[in-house]
């Protein structure tokens, strides 16, 4: 009954000032819980924190109801909350992170992030007290240098993996590298009508170091509608209309598996599953923008087929 009396403005405002208190506080919270994990590592500081760490998902999801009233979640039969998956997903917006942790469908979402992003306040350092992976990965000028380099990142990644093996998890990962703009999607020149190139090596790196922990893995797909073009500036005016949240389900045996920095053939192979992958990411897209529902069922058949 508020939402129809407050204005928009004040109820995207409300959702946004939320959304900060709640990733400083449980951020905080998660944070002074790693640390004392790492003088005193006992089960119960692991259970605390990823206590603290469920909070900031629900509350990323009350942010998100009170500033926009549709979202649409499709989710596969096979999903199931005591599960390890690894999730990649399209990059419209700093907002997909909260969309994507706010699923609570997904056992306890966790994300891949660059290194440098570990010195972020509350951000980094809570996902750092939380054991996520950040990748640091050598250049083949470092490697050609260093020889000893080699292999590291996919070890160093493993031993910051371990942890997930005590909880179930969703890692996420935005296979396109970086958010998609209508300007990077032309630099490009991107096949995709609605996407960015994805990048497989990060896809295939992730599977390298937890292919044995998995029970599958999920694709999702983003979408959102509003007024203008900038969704975290549209969510803070109050004027994204809807969020639209798509995950399907890949079973392990269909994907392939390797070493994508010394097999070749390999490699290819892995870029053309990712290339499938991505043009039925790219026809769901197309049926959402057509239809704005659910596509029709002649649109599914044919996705089917691809």
């Amino acid at each position: 009954m508020l939402k129809q009396i407050l204005p928009k403005w004040f109820l995207g405002l409300s959702a946004s000032v939320w959304l900060l208190v709640n990733t400083f506080a449980c951020g905080l919270l998660v944070l002074l819980f790693g640390i004392i994990k790492l003088l005193v590592p006992v089960k119960f500081i692991s259970t605390a924190l990823h206590f603290f760490y469920g909070m900031w998902c629900k509350g990323n999801y009350l942010g998100l109801r009170i500033a926009c009233d549709k979202i649409q979640v499709s989710l596969p039969k096979e999903l199931h909350a005591q599960g390890w998956y690894l999730l990649i997903s399209n990059h419209l917006s700093w907002l997909d992170i909260v969309v994507l942790s706010a699923m609570e469908v997904l056992p306890a979402p966790k994300f891949f992030l660059k290194d440098e992003l570990k010195y972020v306040p509350f951000i980094g350092t809570g996902a750092w007290a939380m054991g996520m992976p950040f990748m640091k990965r050598a250049s083949k000028a470092q490697i050609a240098k260093n020889p000893k380099l080699k292999g590291m990142d996919v070890e160093r990644t493993k031993a910051s993996c371990r942890n997930f093996r005590d909880h179930p998890t969703t890692v996420i990962n935005f296979v396109e590298g970086t958010r998609h703009t209508k300007a990077k999607h032309a630099h490009q020149n991107s096949p995709f009508k609605h996407l960015l190139k994805p990048k497989a090596g990060g896809v295939a790196f992730a599977l390298e170091v937890l292919s044995e922990q998995l029970d599958g893995m999920l694709n999702a797909t983003l979408a959102y509608e509003l007024e203008g073009e900038h969704i975290c500036r549209a969510f803070t005016l109050g004027r994204l209309d809807a969020i639209d949240v798509k995950i399907d389900y890949i079973a392990m045996e269909k994907v392939p598996l390797g070493n994508y920095q010394a097999d070749k053939a390999y490699r290819v192979q892995f870029q053309s599953f990712m290339n499938e992958v991505w043009q039925r990411k790219d026809c769901q897209l197309e049926a959402h923008w057509l239809h704005s529902t659910e596509p029709n069922d002649t649109l599914n058949e044919e996705l089917k087929q691809l």
